[in-house]
C-alpha cells in the first residue's frame, strides 16, 4: 500500500517520522512536512489544499497528522465513491487517536488505522456501524476475498439489514467457511448475497452480486506491439469467453517479455500485476497446450500463453488465440471464500 503521511507542526514531523518508519515495514510510505517544519528525509509544501489535490489520486491512502477539521477541509474536493477514494486517516499530534475519516471498508483505512495504532500505542476510533457493533461487513468482507461489488446500493442494504438484527441469506458457487452467524443458507431470506458468475441470478428481493476477481490472461507478444494491439486482442478474448474484463487480476507471461511496453502499459491500465516465469519453469508445466516450432526455437518455450496461465495456477477456460501480433489464453484461479480472511494491505 503506497501511503503519503502528512504533517503541518513539528511535533508532527516528529510524528511522522515515526509513522512511516513503522508503516515502511510492510508497505510504502512518503513524508510531506509543512516547510516550516521539514526535515531531509521529507518532501515540503507549503499549502495543504494545493498537496490534497496532486496527492489524493496518486496514493492508496493518505495519513494526516494535523486535525481532523484540516484533512476534511483539505481532501472535500476530491471525494468521489467508496469503491475509488484512497482510504484517508487522521492523528493527532501527540499520537493518542488514530481515526479513519474515509474509505474505511473498500479503502482499507480502518485496518490501515488498527496497524498504525497498535505500533504508536494509540486508540483507533472506527466509526464505520458494523465495526463499532462488531457485525458482519459485507464491503470488508468483499475486499478481503477480492470478490467485486457492482452494487453498492445492495451492499448498503445488506449491512443495515445486519444491523438491525435481520437474518441475511447466502448463496455461493464456491466453498467457504467461517460464515458468521448472521448469515444463513435460506433462500427465504429477503436480503442475501450471491458469489458467483451469473450476474442475472438473483435469488433474493434484495441480491449483493458478488464476482469473484479470478480471472488470469496469458499472453504472447512480438517485440515492440504496442498497448492498443494488446489490448483490443484481449478485449475480443474476453467477449468470446463471455467473462466480464472487470474479474481480472493478473497478465502473465514469459520472463524475456518483462519489459516489453505495451504489455506494461496494457498492466497499468488494468491495475494488475504482470506474473513472469522462464521458458524451464513453463515447460515444465504439466497439462494439454497447443505446441509452436517457431516459438519453441524463439523462446525456448512451446506456448507461451496457455503455459503461463497454469504456471500461474489458472485453470484454463479459453485456449490460445491470435491476432494483431497478440497471442492470449484466459484462465480461472481457483477461489475459496473465507469470512474470517482479513484485508490485504
Amino acid at each position: 500500500m503506497k501511503t503519503a503521511v502528512i504533517s503541518l507542526t513539528e511535533k508532527g514531523r516528529l510524528m511522522s517520522k515515526t509513522i512511516a518508519d513503522d508503516l515502511n515495514e510492510n508497505h510504502t510510505a512518503e513524508r510531506y512536512c509543512f516547510h516550516l517544519h521539514t526535515d531531509e528525509n521529507a518532501q515540503d509544501f507549503s499549502d495543504i489544499y494545493t498537496l490534497a489535490a496532486e496527492l489524493f489520486n496518486t496514493y492508496n491512502a493518505l495519513v494526516f497528522v494535523c486535525a481532523s477539521g484540516i484533512a476534511v477541509r483539505a481532501i472535500a474536493p476530491h471525494i468521489k465513491s467508496k469503491t475509488s477514494d484512497p482510504a484517508v486517516i487522521v492523528i493527532d499530534d501527540c499520537g493518542k487517536f488514530v481515526i479513519p475519516i474515509l474509505s474505511g471498508h473498500l479503502g482499507g483505512a480502518n485496518q490501515l488505522a488498527q496497524i498504525i495504532a497498535a505500533k504508536i500505542c494509540a486508540v483507533p476510533a472506527i466509526t464505520t456501524a458494523t465495526d463499532a457493533c462488531g457485525r458482519f461487513s459485507p464491503d470488508s468482507f468483499a475486499k478481503a476475498n477480492r470478490l467485486i461489488i457492482t452494487d453498492m446500493a445492495a451492499a448498503k442494504q445488506i449491512a443495515a439489514a445486519v444491523l438491525d438484527g435481520e437474518m441475511t441469506g447466502l448463496l455461493s458457487e464456491y466453498p467457504c467457511e467461517n460464515i458468521p452467524s448472521e448469515l444463513c443458507t435460506d433462500k427465504a431470506c429477503r436480503t442475501g448475497i450471491y458469489i458467483g458468475t451469473d450476474s442475472d441470478k438473483k435469488p433474493f428481493e434484495t441480491t449483493l452480486f458478488l464476482a469473484p476477481k479470478n480471472i488470469i490472461v496469458g499472453i504472447g507478444c512480438k517485440k515492440g506491439t504496442t498497448y492498443e494491439a494488446i489490448e483490443a486482442h484481449i478485449k475480443e478474448c474476453f467477449k468470446a469467453a463471455k467473462i466480464s474484463a472487470v474479474r481480472l487480476c493478473a497478465a502473465a507471461t514469459i520472463d524475456i517479455k518483462s519489459n516489453e511496453n505495451g504489455l506494461l502499459e496494457f498492466c497499468r491500465k488494468h491495475n494488475i500485476r504482470l506474473l513472469t516465469y522462464s521458458a524451464k519453469e513453463l515447460m515444465n508445466v504439466t497439462g494439454s497446450f497447443s505446441s509452436s516450432d517457431f516459438v519453441l526455437k524463439t523462446t525456448g518455450t512451446d506456448n507461451v500463453c496457455e503455459r503461463s496461465t497454469a504456471a500461474a495456477g489458472g485453470k484454463l477456460i479459453l485456449h490460445k488465440t491470435a491476432g494483431n501480433g497478440v497471442t492470449a489464453a484466459i484462465a480461472e484461479l481457483p477461489v475459496h471464500i473465507d469470512f474470517e480472511r482479513k484485508v490485504m494491505l
